[in-house]
């Protein structure tokens, strides 16, 4: 069944300033030609849907492929228009203006604003968004039978129908609004990561956010290829508000930021503050509604007490550090936002368990622990490791790590003097090098460690991981072996395509059994 059709999809686009023209529509007195779905993918075309022609690399074959996989007309910009024209001369066209919002607007049509079905929450920051996802898909889980929550993300995309690896923390919008569609249909609301991409490039152009939670911001994601400055990966993030009904921010940013996130927010219906502790750093103005009290790091994570405007409770999460009370936080009011009560709280916080998070990892050797974890810049390796060596003071700390390539290149520059307060000594190695040499990021890496800083490189990540318990054990006495950046992922991005890893928990552990 369609949702809408080639004739109304012009006209919107036309009445946004987004249609240059339009050729081989039907005309007036024909029957209009039903869209039922977007795809910018030709391999997931079917009948009825639009095909968006993008990118600078885009070959005229997948149009080909679409239309004969039943794609009822396509979607391009000037560029592409008069060579996709020569290929499919009698194909409906839609040439748009400004292909990102074009396709924005035409996937939410042509998949039928499933938003308004359903509750969608969409989380940005630097750090946590992946936790904080999880913390509120295990109390939404727990809440009924079976699973209520969707989710689009960094680790793991499932919308009820489809459930896979994620290629984008935020997919384009023919996909996003797919797995929207298919959530609503399947009868489950949405957890959404939202990444300062998804925002700067109007992916979730024409989606509103039940709840749109702010969580922090630090410098990541500033290269030629992503955002040129920290100015303008900040005011993408800030985007994120224009999607909101509530806005949900975290009480304890840095206060030279915080000024900033609330004038962002303040054309939301509601504002909504959180935090870790009832004592922010902004607590002389700002009062969170949602706090946490009598944190306390036990063995097996983290105790606190939660303070919401309707009740407080003790409560227990499975991941180590005060951040990820922060994190916890953010979805207890996320959630009590969406209507869930404090025993599906309390259940769903202590039963989640996040994939390469704190993942703490023992052996024989009563000496020896690994932690595996995804910290994969400066602030959240910071934390990360302040949080290892307060739990382990006596331990020798050793930090096996790396730094992409091609993009975030900051994180290169960042990370070594972030982990050389807490970390006796330190090991670069590969992590998604991409068009980089790895040898050429390790090198950067070593001339931005702090002088005096124990260091040393090992370009194979395996053999990195392999090394540094080589080292743990040798040195006889209590050692941590800290594994970050790449957590649960499988696979290397490398300048020819992604290559097959063992996952770092997965190695870890086989490393220490065998040894």
């Amino acid at each position: 069944m369609g949702t809408t059709d080639l004739q109304a999809l012009a006209a919107h686009l036309a009445k946004r300033g987004l249609l240059a023209r339009a050729s081989n529509l039907p005309s007036p007195d024909e029957a209009p030609t039903v869209v039922c779905g977007a795809d910018c993918d030709s391999r997931v075309v079917a009948p009825g849907h639009l095909f968006v022609c993008k990118g600078i690399h885009f070959d005229p074959a997948y149009l080909t492929m679409a239309i004969e996989a039943g794609a009822c007309g396509y979607l391009c910009d000037e560029r592409l228009a008069d060579r996709l024209a020569s290929i499919a001369p009698t194909t409906p066209a839609l040439v748009a203006t400004d292909i990102r919002s074009s396709m924005a607007v035409a996937s939410a049509d042509a998949w039928g604003h499933p938003n308004r079905r359903m509750q969608v929450v969409g989380i940005t920051g630097t750090k946590g968004k992946t936790t904080a996802a999880y913390f509120v898909r295990a109390i939404l889980d727990g809440s009924q039978e079976g699973s209520r929550a969707a989710t689009m993300g960094t680790l793991e995309t499932y919308d009820g129908v489809e459930r896979f690896v994620s290629r984008n923390t935020t997919p384009e919008a023919p996909d996003l609004w797919r797995h929207l569609a298919h959530a609503a249909d399947s009868g489950l609301d949405m957890v959404m990561e939202v990444s300062s991409q998804g925002l700067k490039y109007q992916r979730v152009e024409g989606l509103a956010f039940n709840v749109a939670a702010f969580l922090n911001i630090g410098v990541d994601h500033v290269s030629p290829i992503e955002h040129p400055t920290f100015e303008d990966y900040f005011a993408s993030k800030l985007k994120i508000f224009e999607h909101a009904q509530v806005a949900l921010i975290n009480a304890a940013l840095d206060p030279a930021h915080i000024a900033q996130v609330l004038e962002a927010a303040r054309g939301c219906a509601r504002t909504v503050l959180f935090a870790a502790d009832d004592q922010p750093a902004n607590a002389d103005v700002l009062k969170p509604e949602f706090h946490a009290s009598d944190v306390s790091a036990q063995a097996d994570g983290m105790s606190f007490v939660i303070h919401t405007p309707q009740w407080q409770a003790p409560a227990h999460i499975a991941l180590s550090g005060d951040f990820n009370v922060e994190n916890a936080m953010a979805a207890v009011a996320i959630t009590q936002l969406m209507g869930c009560s404090k025993q599906q709280i309390l259940q769903g916080l202590a039963s989640c368990h996040v994939p390469g998070r704190m993942d703490v990892i023992t052996g024989e050797n009563p000496n020896m622990v690994a932690i595996v974890d995804y910290a994969h810049n400066g602030m959240a390796v910071s934390q990360a490791l302040s949080t290892v060596r307060a739990s382990y003071p006596h331990h020798r700390i050793i930090a096996v790590f790396g730094a992409t390539g091609g993009k975030g290149a900051e994180r290169r520059f960042e990370m070594p003097p972030a982990a050389a307060p807490y970390a006796d000594h330190l090991i670069f190695t590969e992590d998604d090098p991409g068009p980089e040499p790895v040898a050429r990021i390790c090198a950067q890496m070593a001339q931005a460690t702090p002088e005096g800083t124990s260091h040393e490189t090992v370009l194979d990540r395996t053999d990195a991981i392999a090394h540094a318990l080589d080292m743990a054990r040798q040195d006889g006495g209590p050692c941590v072996v800290c594994v970050l950046g790449k957590g649960h992922e499988a696979r290397q991005l490398r300048a020819d395509g992604p290559a097959a890893m063992i996952p770092d928990g997965k190695l870890v552990r086989s490393l220490l059994s065998n040894g």
